[in-house]
């Protein structure tokens, strides 16, 4: 292989530029995340005073200490419960992601009690969901802490019931896959949330907190007139002694977490699989991760030489371009990450019909030698005009896309800038199911620029007015086109697509 030389002036002022633009927008989705921490720390008396922990201080506890830990969907629901991103809390009411527990790489969701007492919030179920589902791709035994007063009444909703049976179908598959579900009932698990508890292979109840029961004492006593105590209904004795829905009986949040490690420690959850294959010696890349901050421009109609992130992230910034005199705005190659072989697809310009067709043979090739594909987005979408619609465009790109769907090894997609029309999709956006789907803090996600459709907008309202013997009013066809815009851009930022899950995260 050959290395990537750098083309990169770190000292520059363009590159200092796009480096403090890039640092402002990390500053604001820390800022994002950080409101959602203190808004949940500012229940720690309460929480203290019933001898319980706050939901981050349980996950610190069960995480194995400086193990990898990355969080999933923390922007989830921004702006959706108050629009003024000021003052909304992200997260969906749920902690979730990918971690390590007593040795064992696990994906961890955890109930955010400590704002709104876990109630759901906007986009937690579909959070929920998601995390599920990377869990059973990749094969990831999979730990609830679960606390949560269930659904907003005041708020219902009859669909969000209806697809809420997919949470609990799916920890049947969880099991039914040979993950084990394990799960730390800390508090309340009512109603259909009693299946949170009830579905999972380990149960673990804490003494005088955990609560499990189809109908609470209001429900019942409405429904049956039965009056019962909370602790008599479903409380952590009577599951671990009379039930048998509890499998252990903690006497505190800590004496539950130490439990549910133990058990991750005991559980051959790999009983049967190959073992895993040495990791192979690697070099870190040759090139500065930290300069990856200024690679792309501020300005996102400005072009960036997608090779010199590849030179970035690649061991020893080595990399066996496919095809690179063919198609050359679309770029493909092999690299290795930490010693891991991987295929590169991005994009230096639109893609082309031959950057099509390359990809299509690429994309086959790595699924040939079982080989992951990264995509790292920065792509205007398929190149439109008369020439390109006669060397088949439409043809090539569609061959990108059955290949993109049909691929055999898991496919990764990072959107570095611009991801726009079509070539959201053969570039394997959410749409196409990748194994993970993240976004850089600058990604701009849409059909296709607000300018651009404005402009399309205008022409084809100005040319059905004349169709009809009317004159154009300019006044109007500038506020419809301003509105336009308004609408694209409120909608292409990354804290607008993550906060509704087009994304795993930013």
């Amino acid at each position: 292989m050959s290395f990537i030389d750098s083309t990169v002036s770190a000292g520059s002022a363009d590159f200092q530029a796009n480096r403090a633009a890039m640092l402002a927008l990390i500053d604001q989705l820390r800022g994002h995340e950080q409101r959602a921490v203190q808004a949940s720390a500012r229940s720690a008396e309460r929480f203290a005073q019933r001898g319980q922990l706050l939901p981050r201080e349980r996950l610190a506890l069960l995480l194995d200490a400086g193990a990898p830990f990355i969080e999933l969907c923390s922007l989830a629901g921004l702006g959706l419960d108050d629009a003024d991103l000021s003052r909304s809390v992200p997260g969906g009411g749920v902690i979730a992601g990918i971690g390590v527990v007593s040795g064992v790489r696990v994906m961890v969701s955890a109930s955010d009690s400590g704002i709104d007492a876990g109630a759901l919030q906007p986009m937690g179920l579909a959070k929920q969901l998601r995390v599920q589902e990377l869990a059973l791709e990749n094969r990831l035994p999979y730990v609830q802490l679960v606390e949560s007063a269930g659904a907003n009444l005041m708020a219902y909703k009859v669909e969000e019931f209806i697809h809420g049976g997919n949470l609990f179908r799916n920890l049947a598959r969880l099991s039914a896959a040979g993950l084990p579900v394990v799960t730390v009932t800390h508090g309340s698990s009512t109603a259909g949330g009693a299946y949170q508890t009830g579905l999972s292979d380990y149960i673990v109840m804490v003494r005088g907190r955990s609560r499990a029961f189809l109908a609470g004492p209001p429900l019942l006593k409405a429904a049956t007139g039965e009056i019962a105590t909370e602790e008599e209904l479903g409380g952590a004795e009577m599951h671990t002694t009379i039930s048998g829905l509890g499998d252990y009986m903690a006497e505190d949040d800590r004496d539950a977490i130490r439990l549910a490690r133990e058990i991750l420690a005991h559980i051959d959850w790999q009983r049967g699989m190959p073992p895993a294959s040495p990791r192979a010696a690697f070099a870190p890349p040759r090139h500065d991760a930290e300069e990856l901050l200024g690679l792309m421009p501020a300005d996102p109609k400005r072009p960036v030489d997608m090779r010199q992130v590849i030179a970035r992230i690649a061991d020893g910034s080595e990399f066996l371009a496919f095809g690179a005199g063919y198609g050359s705005a679309t770029v493909c190659g092999f690299i290795k990450v930490e010693g891991l072989p991987v295929g590169v697809i991005t994009n230096n310009g639109p893609i082309d019909p031959a950057g099509a067709a390359k990809a299509t043979h690429f994309i086959q090739a790595c699924c040939q030698a079982r080989t992951p594909i990264l995509y790292l987005q920065n792509t205007t979408g398929f190149m439109v005009g008369r020439a390109y619609e006669e060397a088949g465009i439409i043809k090539h790109g569609s061959k990108m896309i059955q290949a993109v769907t049909n691929a055999t090894v898991p496919q990764i997609t990072i959107q570095c800038g611009a991801s726009f029309g079509a070539g959201n999709y053969g570039m394997c956006g959410r749409g196409f199911h990748p194994r993970f789907c993240f976004s850089w803090p600058n990604a701009r996600t849409a059909v296709m620029g607000g300018e651009q459709a404005a402009q399309t907008m205008a022409n084809v309202t100005e040319a059905a007015m004349r169709r009809k013997g009317l004159e154009p009013d300019a006044a109007k066809l500038d506020e419809m086109q301003r509105r336009i815009v308004e609408r694209f851009d409120s909608q292409m930022s990354v804290f607008a697509t993550s906060a509704r899950l087009l994304d795993d995260g930013v």
